[in-house]
């Protein structure tokens, strides 16, 4: 009984562990989540998909859909494609909100937008990412492969905790650099930066071979 206690914890700390060094890495979601809180903008909504969409997909790494998606990469290609799209158009608008001539409300950095927006841009950052699907369907995949059944659950638990840990703390915590992003100038940088990014990972998808 001990020795199955002590196999779950360990399962489970692996797996927080391997959650947390999947996604604690700059990236098209982790930048938007960090907006979203530096604006205090739907932050509630914007953790809860992320967080789900995290659950959703480990568990499907662990149930050994992995083996699925790696067997059909025409699919991670549409998916590849579609979603470098997505991000080229995601950072221009960063960028016309970082060099544009519109007047940036202090501490606001524009209108808020609406929920259903929100929640659909997030939606299309999590899951027009190919490398989602490769780190936590196919990588956590594998790794849960190597556990017995009731431990790899064990696993997929720990990384779910790590995900939801993760991004309750990004929202909630970019809230505290609100007095830095009180001057237009800041929203400027932070703009700019995220086109940078996006533009990055757009052009990575891209130049990826079809194994990507």
């Amino acid at each position: 009984m001990d020795m199955n206690v002590s196999s779950a914890a360990v399962a489970a700390l692996s797996g927080l562990g391997v959650g947390l060094s999947l996604i604690v890495a700059i990236g098209a979601q982790n930048a938007f989540v960090l907006r979203q809180g530096v604006r205090r903008q739907h932050v509630f909504a914007v953790v809860v998909v992320c967080a789900l969409s995290d659950v959703v997909l480990i568990a499907a790494g662990v149930a050994g859909f992995g083996a699925v998606v790696h067997s059909v990469p025409g699919v991670l290609t549409v998916v590849r494609y579609a979603g470098a799209a997505f991000l080229l158009g995601y950072a221009a608008l960063a960028a016309r909100r970082a060099f544009g001539s519109a007047t940036l409300a202090a501490g606001s950095a524009g209108a808020t937008v609406a929920l259903g927006a929100t929640v659909a841009t997030c939606l299309a950052l999590t899951w027009l990412n190919p490398h989602v699907y490769l780190d936590t369907v196919v990588l956590l995949g594998s790794i849960a492969s190597t556990y017995a059944t009731p431990d790899r659950w064990f696993l997929g638990a720990g990384a779910m905790l790590g995900s939801i840990v993760w991004f309750t703390a990004l929202g909630y915590g970019a809230r505290l650099l609100g007095p830095l992003f009180a001057r237009p100038v800041a929203w400027r940088v932070l703009d700019s930066a995220i086109a940078v990014v996006m533009t990055l990972l757009a052009a990575g998808l891209v130049l990826a071979g079809p194994s990507a």
